[in-house]
C-alpha cells in the first residue's frame, strides 16, 4: 500500500512513518520513482510503535533497539517452550 494509504490506516502522519523508515523500525519497497510502499504486516509493527509510545513513553529512537530485544524474549520463550530435539540414531553408549 502507498504511504498515504499506510499512513491513514495506521492513524498516523505520513512524516511519522518516513521518521520510522529512517530509524529502521519500518521497512517498505520503494519504486522505481523511489516512493514508499509497504505490506499489509508492517501495520502491525505500527500498531506495536503506537502501544509502546503511548504506553511507556519510549521515544521514537529507542523503540527499536526495545522492539528488537522484545523479539528476541518472544524467539526465546517460544524456545523454552519447545520439546526438546529427539536424539536420533545410533546405539547407546550404555
Amino acid at each position: 500500500m502507498s504511504l498515504t494509504t499506510f499512513s491513514r490506516t495506521g492513524g498516523v502522519h505520513p512524516d511519522l512513518v518516513r521518521r520510522l523508515v529512517v530509524l529502521g523500525i519500518l521497512d517498505p519497497e520503494r519504486d522505481a520513482a523511489g516512493d514508499l510502499w509497504f505490506e499489509r504486516d508492517q501495520l502491525l509493527t505500527l500498531a506495536r510503535v503506537r502501544r509502546l509510545r503511548a504506553g511507556l513513553g519510549i521515544n521514537y529512537t529507542a523503540l527499536g533497539l526495545v522492539i528488537d530485544l522484545l523479539d528476541r524474549i518472544a524467539a526465546l520463550e517460544r524456545d523454552l517452550r519447545a520439546p526438546p530435539p529427539r536424539p536420533t540414531g545410533g546405539s547407546s553408549w550404555t
